[in-house]
């Protein structure tokens, strides 16, 4: 059985669709829908859309209404609310997809969001520069020699060992006020990263060299 969620959410529309046949469940918010449509996805493919429908245009939408999840609360964000019912539907893994781009207190939202729930679900963002998550204490990462890697604390890690890295640290601390790790890259296929205090984001970008 697929044990992956596939989510769209209103941030910039991707280049290019994953299989979807690679997903057990594949949702989007109710803002994410219109560009989906406009992009030709399979409609039928979506097993949900969900939202306050504030951008909701009608008529043409309404054949799609067995699939709406009406979701008001304004206390919550539309991807929140969205992964809410991925988490009741049992699902453990989600790729998201439109997390970033477009209006960038939206793209920090998104990622307290992702915060919020990492204890429940594995979340991946993916857009066209990187893919980017949560990390484990102990963490690796495989065929990623020559691509830009960046650590983000959130708001901070301490006592961080990596290999693998052009840059790496030796028992080594980030603080978003202080010290961030971004644009390293990656020296061998496998990176890993141990940390022993606090929440780390890693990106993962295009090769960089």
């Amino acid at each position: 059985m697929k044990d992956k969620a596939l989510l769209f959410i209103n941030g910039d529309a991707p280049k290019s669709f994953p299989n979807p046949d690679e997903y057990g469940l594949i949702a989007c918010t109710d803002g994410a829908f219109h560009y989906l449509k406009a992009l030709g996805f399979p409609i039928n493919k979506l097993n949900f859309i969900s939202g306050d429908f504030d951008s909701h245009s009608g008529s043409d939408e309404n054949i799609y209404e067995d699939k709406f999840i009406y979701t008001p609360d304004q206390e919550k964000t539309d991807f929140h609310k969205a992964l809410e019912i991925i988490l009741e539907k049992g699902f453990k893994n989600v790729d998201v997809l439109g997390g970033s781009g477009g209006e960038q207190d939206h793209f920090l939202g998104n990622l307290t969001v992702a915060f919020g729930f990492k204890d429940q679900l594995n979340i991946k963002f993916y857009d066209e520069f990187s893919e980017y998550y949560f990390v484990p204490k102990s963490f690796s990462v495989k065929e990623v020699k020559n691509k830009m890697i960046s650590l983000y604390p959130f708001p901070l890690a301490e006592n961080i060992t990596t290999k693998g890295l052009n840059w790496p640290l030796t028992s080594g601390s980030l603080n978003i006020t202080s010290r961030i790790g971004t644009r390293n890259f990656a020296v061998e296929d496998e990176v890993s990263i141990e940390y022993e205090k606090g929440d780390l984001l890693i990106f993962i970008g295009k090769n960089y060299l």
